[in-house]
């Protein structure tokens, strides 16, 4: 699987296994995605699969999303035919709301524009990486941020309860370390989750279960990749 899908986190739920042991997975909606541009070493400089993922109403797309995924006819497209430049091909779809890349470096994806990727290429995989963007929470101080314990409770202690304390030396370094944990701004960062285990694949209703949580709110865009842990193992 060296091109991975996008899908959207649906939310958490419970599942029973055969043995009867209970199982917290994350519903994902994944795909179905169509390639829509292929990118070559001599187009581009590098190779990768361009997919999307979610069509996007024609009112609100511009005439650029819109001849990116279809062949619109335009007069600069038609001076370049009657030049002799042959135009790049289309997926013919309706224009996507995301679209992301997934490098593939030589190796042989088979794919080419307008194919379609379906949940169905996860089923025979055991295990797969999730990358998601993390909640955002805003400017956070260092408790929360950083599950600091907060200065003591105790007499003296005037309303500063919450601070972080020092966060220099004295003369030898006089300044502040690099990397000191220190209020800021919390979450929205692309986080990835390694080597999550497929529960179950529902082709019907382009879903997938995963075992334990999956980074974003609920609707968050995730992308789902190939596990790049443990990958020469068969549980991979």
């Amino acid at each position: 699987m060296p091109v991975g899908l996008l899908g959207r986190k649906i939310g958490m739920t419970q599942v029973f296994q055969e043995d009867g042991s209970r199982v917290a997975v994350t519903v994902v909606e994944a795909g179905p995605c169509v390639v829509t541009q292929i990118k070559t070493v001599e187009t581009d400089g590098y190779e990768a699969v361009q997919v999307g993922f979610l069509d996007k109403d024609r009112r609100k797309a511009s005439r650029a999303e819109r001849g990116h995924v279809a062949d619109l006819g335009g007069k600069k497209q038609e001076a370049r035919k009657q030049a002799g430049v042959e135009p790049a091909p289309r997926a013919n779809c309706e224009p996507k709301q995301y679209f992301r890349e997934f490098r593939t470096d030589g190796e042989d994806h088979g794919l080419s524009v307008g194919d379609e990727l379906t949940v169905e290429h996860l089923a025979e995989l055991k295990r797969i990486d999730v990358v998601g963007t993390s909640k955002g929470r805003g400017t956070a101080g260092v408790m929360k941020r950083h599950n600091f314990s907060g200065q003591r409770a105790s007499h003296g202690v005037k309303r500063v309860h919450r601070h972080g304390g020092s966060i220099g030396q004295s003369a030898d370094p006089s300044r502040v370390m690099k990397g000191t944990k220190m209020p800021g701004r919390y979450g929205n960062d692309r986080v990835t989750v390694r080597f999550l285990e497929i529960v179950r694949v529902d082709a019907e209703n382009n879903s997938v279960l995963l075992r334990g949580a999956v980074p974003g709110p609920n609707g968050g865009l995730v992308e789902l990749t190939h596990t790049t842990k443990n990958r020469n193992k068969k549980t991979a």
